[in-house]
């Protein structure tokens, strides 16, 4: 999942080690993204997700774990944390892979048709 994420998104970061990690956990930031705003989109589609790091999953504050570890906290807000459990099936992380990207490139192109 990570590796087909961080090459359909562009401008994703992995947050982490890339092998050094929890095998069910995956955390990337995505640039020009409101972690918030992805997270109440992906929701109304049936993909729950969070934002940030377990630690502080609840606070509107940038995680002071991801901070430390570099990310700006522009960058740290852009989080999002999916975890992988027990039950969980190929046919959701694939709609993860397929769904994910595309709701990044809507919400890009609706916060850039703001800004202009």
């Amino acid at each position: 999942m990570i590796q087909e994420l961080t090459l359909r998104i562009d401008n994703v970061k992995l947050n982490g080690h890339p092998e050094k990690r929890l095998p069910n956990n995956t955390n990337i930031s995505i640039d020009g993204i409101n972690g918030a705003d992805l997270l109440l989109s992906l929701d109304s589609q049936g993909i729950y997700i969070s934002t940030g790091s377990a630690c502080i999953a609840l606070d509107s504050e940038p995680s002071h774990i991801l901070t430390a570890i570099g990310l700006s906290p522009a960058m740290a807000r852009s989080a999002l944390r999916i975890t992988i459990g027990r039950w969980t099936t190929r046919e959701q992380i694939d709609r993860v892979i397929k769904i994910l990207p595309e709701t990044v490139t809507r919400l890009r192109a609706m916060t850039h048709a703001g800004q202009q």
